[in-house]
């Protein structure tokens, strides 16, 4: 695999936090910049130079960030993970690491958090249903617990597992449309270790609300959006392709890869566009072309190169 290593930008390159919180200089600023100490928020101005950041777009106003959520541990609407989830105690925290390790663990979230630290991800972020976000993350990068952890030879996969508490996740406690509980996720062992992996315990300078995955959760911002498992409690290094949650529920729809491509349709709609959530207005919608990759082709389509793109959807 080819090395990557996420950039960091000059100190002239931050903005005040003051400016952080304020809406016009929101719209007018990218996030960038590696976290001085605990979670507060550092920005890259949107006029200096990109600095090869794999996200320079404008942060998705943080009130649709965390307020226009798929989280069916809580509920099928966008509005319900926010609505329903202020009886969810993400605190105290432990992660199971185990596996094909050689050091497997029980990690406490503050241990963790001690450990291996945070940084700042400004990332776009692509949902199945043809809908984008820009993301400002804080956290580190899985590849550094997995590299701690010691992986074994003949390791090939990482398996996600999340929380089960149906007395406080309403959406866990069947109905009409259910998932399989726990929900699991899973990722090939070299798409796990890229640096743009991303263990998330933050966004917007802050510690992860409920609805966003709370206390800590996936990201891997050239893969749809329903990869990034929230609330994780288990990571198992393995030699066996896991299972996954919505593969398990349609998979002629949601593949193990989730590649965003737009040349590969979802089998009821076009992947082609897709709408720009906290732009547009009433009466026209936003939309752009979607990328390849989420447009991080340059760093990760070497890990599938002489793969159909179309099969291994």
């Amino acid at each position: 695999m080819a090395v990557y290593r996420y950039p960091r930008p000059a100190s002239s390159d931050i903005t005040p936090r003051r400016l952080f919180f304020s809406r016009r200089a929101l719209l007018g600023t990218a996030v960038g910049g590696v976290l001085a100490g605990g979670l507060k928020p550092v920005m890259a101005q949107a006029d200096a130079p990109a600095r090869g950041w794999p996200a320079a777009e404008t942060p998705t106003p943080r009130d649709d960030v965390t307020h226009y959520n798929n989280f069916y541990e809580f509920g099928m609407e966008k509005s319900d993970p926010a609505e329903l989830s202020g009886g969810f105690h993400p605190r105290p925290w432990q992660v199971q690491v185990d596996g094909l390790v050689e050091h497997p663990q029980v990690w406490d979230l503050d241990a963790l958090n001690a450990r291996f630290g945070h940084e700042d991800r400004l990332y776009r972020m692509r949902c199945v249903e043809a809908w984008s976000m820009v993301i400002p993350w804080q956290g580190f990068e899985l590849g550094a617990l997995l590299r701690a952890a010691g992986v074994k030879a003949g390791a090939k996969y990482v398996a996600f597992t999340s929380v089960v508490r149906p007395s406080e996740m309403p959406g866990q406690r069947g109905g009409l449309f259910s998932l399989r509980w726990p929900y699991v996720e899973g990722l090939r062992l070299d798409e796990a270790m890229h640096p743009l992996t991303l263990l998330a315990t933050g966004v917007y300078g802050e510690a992860l609300p409920a609805q966003n995955g709370a206390p800590i959760r996936l990201v891997v911002p050239w893969k749809y959006g329903f990869k990034g498992i929230k609330s994780i409690t288990r990571i198992t290094v393995t030699d066996q392709q896991p299972p996954t949650s919505w593969n398990q529920m349609a998979p002629d729809e949601y593949g193990f890869y989730a590649n965003v491509n737009p040349d590969v349709d979802h089998p009821r709609w076009s992947q082609s566009s897709e709408q720009i959530i906290g732009e547009g207005s009433l009466f026209r919608t936003a939309r752009r072309p979607t990328r390849l990759f989420n447009g991080y082709a340059e760093q990760v389509a070497g890990l599938y190169r002489g793969m159909d793109l179309r099969k291994d959807f």
